[in-house]
C-alpha cells in the first residue's frame, strides 16, 4: 500500500481499501467458523489453546477505549487527571492489575464448573430463579453500556476512512460485527479476534515507533520517551509566561461571561439575537452580498435555539466550556504534574490535591474490580480445556494488553510534543486539510479557533477530543497517509472484536439465561442457537441507533460500564467461591444493592435525568468528592455488605443430634 501511495493512489481510495479489506478477511473467518452446535457456538468446544485464547481476550479486552481513547486521555490528562475527572495512569494502573484478580479469584473457578455463561454460576452455586435473572438484567446493562461506546466508535472510524456521514459509517461497521459474530458464535469470535489482534498491534506500535525515531533517533518508545517529557514541562513555562496564551484565556473568559450575562434573563437575549440575526440577513440582501454570506448568516439564524429552555440548556453547557478554556494551557494540567492542586499550598489547593488523588484511586479501584466482572471477558476463559490452561490463557491476556498498553503514555507524550512543537506558533491560513476533515466529522473532535485574532496558532485554541489523538497521530507526526489508513483499520479491530464479544455475551443472557432458564420452554439446541442469533442481530441494531445520538466520550461510556460489573458481580461471585455461608438470599440482595446503589449515583449526575426527576429523589451532589464514573466504590461495598448480613440472618440452622434414649 506504501508502494500504491507513493506511485500516485489517491488518499480517497486508501481509506475505503484499508477498511473493506479488513472487514472482508474479518468476515471471511466468520463464515468459516460458522456453526449451529451449541457448544461450539457458545464456548468454541472448550478447545482454544491457552496462547490463542490470551490473544483473542486481548483484543475482545482492548476495545475502542483503550486503542482510540486511552493515549487521548493521558494527553489530555496528563499522569492523574484533574479534580473534576481522574484519568491518566489510572487506567493502565486498574486495567491490567484487574487480571491479577481474574486469574486469582474468578478464571479457574469458573472454568472448573464447566459453564456456558456467567449467569450459569449464579444459578449452579445458588439454585432458584431470581439469581439466573438478575445476573442476567445485570450482564445486559453493564455490556449494552459498553457496546454502544464500541459501536460509536466503528462509526468514527468508518466515516473517517470513508468519508460518508457518521450514521451510515455505524451501518457500514455494523456489517463486520454482524458477519463476525452472527454465523459462529464464540469459535468464530475467537479466530476474528486473533486477527484483529494482529491488526491493531501493528497499527498502534508502528506510529508509535515511527515518532519515536523522528524525534529521539530510536524506535523503541518505551525506553526512550522519558526524554521528551522534560521538553514538554519546558514548553509548557514558556506557553505560561506568553502573553498571546494570556490573550486567549482572556477572550474566553469573556466569552463566558457573555454567555453568562445572557443566562440572566434568556427571553429577552434570545429574542434580540434572533432580531440581530434577521436584521443582519436583510442588510446583506439589500447590499446584494454574495450569495454564500446569506446562506450562510440563514443558516445561523436556522440554528438558533428554537426556545427560552433550549437557549438556556445551550448557554450553560457553552458557559461551562469556556469557563474550562478560560485556564492557561486550555485547561489541560502539567503533563508531569503527580496531582492537581499542591498538599503544601493554600487551602483550595490543598483540597484540589486531596479531591485528585481521591478520585484517582477511586477510579483504579473501580477498573480493576470491574474488570474482574466483566461477563464477555470472563466467557472467553470458558473456551479453555482446561481448569490450568484457563490460568495460563489469563496470564498470555495480561502478556498481550501489555504489549499496548506499556506504549500508550509514550504516544500520548509524543503527540503533545509534537503538537507544542510544531502545531503551535503555525499560520492559520497554513493548517493541513486533514484538520477540517476530522472537523467535519465530528465538531467536538477537533476545533481551531483564532481567539486573539493575532493569525498565528496558540496551544489554548485547540482542543483536541480524547478519541482523535490516537486516529490522528499519523497526520499530526507529517508520517504518510498509509499510516492513518494502518491506524485507522487497527482502530476498527479494537471496535471490532469488543463488539462481537459484548453483542454474543447480551444475547445469550436475554435467550439462554431469561427467555429459556427463567420459564422452561421446549426447543432443541440448535432453535436455541438460531434464535439466539435473531437476538444478537436486534440488540446489534438497538445499540447502533443509541450510538448514533453521540451521547458521550468513548471513555467514561466504558469507564461506566466497569463500575456496573463490579457492584454487580464482584462481591457475591467472590462469596459464592470462597464462602460456603453464601446464600440464595444473600446472592440476590448483594446483587441488587450492589447494581442499585451504582446505578442509582451514576443516574443522579445525567443531566437528562435531572431534568425530568425531582431533585429530592436524587444524590445531593458527589459522595465525598467521588466522580459519578468511579460508583463502583459506593457499589462493591454496598453489593458486600448486603451479602454477608442477608446470608448471616437466613443461614439454616445447624441440625441438633437427636437425643439419644436409654434402654
Amino acid at each position: 500500500m506504501t508502494w500504491a501511495e507513493q506511485q500516485g493512489l489517491s488518499r480517497h481510495w486508501i481509506g475505503p481499501i484499508f477498511l473493506f479489506l479488513s472487514v472482508m478477511v474479518y468476515a471471511a473467518i466468520g463464515v468459516y467458523g460458522r456453526t449451529t452446535d451449541p457448544l461450539e457456538y457458545y464456548v468454541a468446544g472448550r478447545r482454544i489453546p491457552p496462547m490463542y485464547n490470551g490473544m483473542a481476550a486481548a483484543a475482545d479486552w482492548m476495545s475502542a477505549a483503550s486503542f482510540i481513547s486511552l493515549s487521548g486521555a493521558l494527553y489530555l490528562q496528563g499522569y492523574s487527571g484533574t479534580p473534576q475527572q481522574a484519568g491518566g495512569l489510572a487506567y493502565l494502573l486498574g486495567w491490567t492489575g484487574g487480571f491479577c484478580l481474574v486469574a486469582i479469584l474468578v478464571a479457574p473457578h469458573l472454568r472448573a464448573m464447566g459453564l456456558y455463561t456467567v449467569p450459569d454460576f449464579f444459578h449452579v452455586r445458588f439454585g432458584g430463579t431470581w439469581p439466573r435473572v438478575i445476573a442476567a438484567l445485570a450482564a445486559v446493562v453493564c455490556s449494552s453500556t459498553y457496546v454502544v461506546a464500541q459501536i460509536y466508535g466503528i462509526g468514527l472510524i468508518a466515516s473517517r476512512l470513508t468519508g460518508v456521514q457518521f450514521e451510515i459509517g455505524i451501518m457500514l461497521g455494523l456489517g463486520g460485527v454482524l458477519l463476525c459474530s452472527f454465523l459462529g458464535g464464540m469459535r468464530a469470535i475467537t479466530w476474528t479476534q486473533v486477527a484483529q489482534y494482529v491488526m491493531l498491534l501493528l497499527a498502534f506500535l508502528i506510529p508509535v515507533s515511527w515518532l519515536a525515531y523522528k524525534q529521539l533517533g530510536s524506535p523503541i518508545a518505551v525506553m526512550v520517551y522519558g526524554k521528551q517529557i522534560g521538553k514538554i514541562s519546558d514548553l509548557e513555562a514558556g506557553l505560561l509566561a506568553s502573553p498571546q496564551e494570556q490573550q486567549v484565556v482572556q477572550a474566553y473568559l469573556h466569552r463566558a461571561q457573555d454567555y453568562e450575562a445572557r443566562l440572566g434573563d434568556v427571553d429577552k437575549a434570545l429574542e434580540r439575537e434572533r432580531s440581530d440575526m434577521q436584521e443582519r440577513i436583510r442588510r446583506l440582501r439589500t447590499q446584494n452580498a454574495d450569495v454564500g454570506l446569506i446562506v450562510a448568516a440563514s443558516r445561523e439564524l436556522a440554528a438558533l435555539p428554537r426556545n427560552a429552555q433550549a437557549a438556556r440548556a445551550l448557554w450553560e453547557r457553552k458557559m461551562l466550556e469556556n469557563y474550562a478554556r478560560a485556564l492557561p494551557l486550555g485547561g489541560l494540567p502539567q503533563h508531569a504534574q503527580p496531582y492537581a492542586g499542591d498538599p503544601e499550598g493554600t487551602p483550595e489547593m490543598q483540597a484540589a490535591f486531596t479531591n485528585s488523588r481521591r478520585n484517582f484511586l477511586a477510579l483504579m479501584f473501580c477498573l480493576m474490580v470491574g474488570t474482574a466482572g466483566l461477563p464477555h471477558l470472563l466467557t472467553r476463559y470458558y473456551t479453555s480445556p482446561t481448569v490450568a490452561g484457563a490460568r495460563s490463557s489469563v496470564a498470555w491476556t495480561l502478556f498481550f494488553v501489555a504489549l499496548l498498553y506499556l506504549s500508550a503514555p509514550a504516544l500520548a507524550v509524543l503527540v503533545k510534543f509534537e503538537v507544542m512543537n510544531n502545531l503551535v506558533g503555525s499560520h492559520f491560513d497554513a493548517l493541513p486539510n486533514w484538520m477540517a476533515q476530522w472537523a467535519r466529522v465530528d465538531a467536538s473532535l477537533l476545533s481551531v479557533e483564532d481567539m486573539n485574532g493575532d493569525g498565528i496558532v496558540q496551544f489554548g485554541e485547540i482542543r483536541l477530543g480524547a478519541d482523535l489523538i490516537m486516529l490522528a497521530t499519523p497526520e499530526l507526526g507529517g508520517l504518510p497517509y498509509v499510516v492513518s489508513g494502518l491506524v485507522a483499520a487497527g482502530g476498527l479491530a479494537a471496535a471490532l472484536s469488543t463488539a462481537d464479544g459484548l453483542l454474543l455475551t447480551i444475547s445469550n443472557a436475554l435467550v439462554r439465561d431469561l427467555y429459556f432458564r427463567a420459564r422452561p420452554r421446549s426447543a432443541s439446541p440448535e432453535q436455541r442457537v438460531i434464535l439466539t442469533k435473531f437476538a444478537l442481530l436486534a440488540v446489534a441494531l438497538i445499540a447502533s441507533f443509541i450510538a448514533a445520538l453521540k451521547p458521550a466520550d468513548i471513555l467514561p461510556l466504558v469507564s461506566a460500564s466497569f463500575s456496573l460489573a463490579a457492584s454487580a458481580f464482584v462481591p457475591v461471585m467472590v462469596l459464592g467461591i470462597f464462602w460456603r455461608g453464601t446464600t440464595r438470599q444473600g446472592a440476590v440482595a448483594g446483587m441488587l444493592s450492589g447494581l442499585g446503589v451504582a446505578v442509582y449515583y451514576l443516574l443522579s449526575h445525567v443531566p437528562t435525568v435531572q431534568a425530568y426527576l425531582p431533585r429530592w429523589l436524587l444524590a445531593d451532589g458527589l459522595w465525598f468528592g467521588i466522580q459519578p464514573v468511579s460508583a463502583g466504590v459506593f457499589g462493591v461495598p454496598a453489593g458486600l455488605l448486603a451479602a454477608v448480613v442477608v446470608s448471616w440472618i437466613t443461614r439454616p440452622a445447624p441440625l441438633q443430634p437427636r437425643p439419644q434414649t436409654e434402654m
